[in-house]
């Protein structure tokens, strides 16, 4: 019988570090736990940040897409009209040569020689009239070069943003380590 009092107190000395041992995994368990789920609510709160900033940079990259097409218009229109204008004063170039060449001709009957002069006169007249037109369409026609340039330039940063949003994304651990 005395062993058997000898062993109650050594089985009790045995089981106190074995409980001990339990509550402390189970309570680092339950740290590890707490730090998990804090991680991803952090996880969550960036990705919906980041879900945030590439909704708004779409919405940006669409209106800027429309500038740059309106922009395109815009340079497209003025060199249409630019070509125009020259197509216009070259026409009126060949025309005033024709009549000045017809004047000089000895086969040109004195009233057509009439007629001739009063058409030189008011070719020549449009022909200065519309002489600074092409200067301003050209001025113009650079302008809207520059700002179709600079809103491109805009779009593509606005792209670059993107894309750096979306490498961002596709790595998720990047940042944390």
């Amino acid at each position: 019988m005395n062993r058997s009092y000898l062993l109650i107190p050594v089985l009790l000395l045995v089981s106190a570090p074995v409980s001990g041992q339990s509550a402390s995994t189970e309570s680092q368990t339950l740290q590890e736990l707490l730090a998990e789920v804090r991680q991803l609510r952090h996880d969550l709160q960036t990705a919906t940040v980041a879900t945030q900033k590439a909704q708004i940079l779409l919405h940006r990259v669409d209106a800027e897409e429309s500038v740059v097409r309106v922009m395109q218009e815009r340079v497209d229109t003025t060199r249409s009209a630019l070509a125009q204008i020259r197509f216009d004063q070259k026409s009126r170039a060949d025309t005033i040569k024709q009549i000045e060449d017809k004047q000089g001709s000895d086969n040109t009957p004195p009233g057509e020689q009439k007629d001739l002069e009063g058409a030189l006169a008011q070719i020549k007249a449009r022909y200065e009239a519309h002489a600074n037109d092409e200067q301003e369409a050209q001025a113009k026609l650079t302008d809207a070069e520059e700002q179709l340039r600079v809103e491109q330039a805009k779009l593509s940063g606005l792209e670059d943003q993107l894309d750096q949003l979306e490498k961002s994304l596709e790595n998720p651990n990047h940042g944390r380590q």
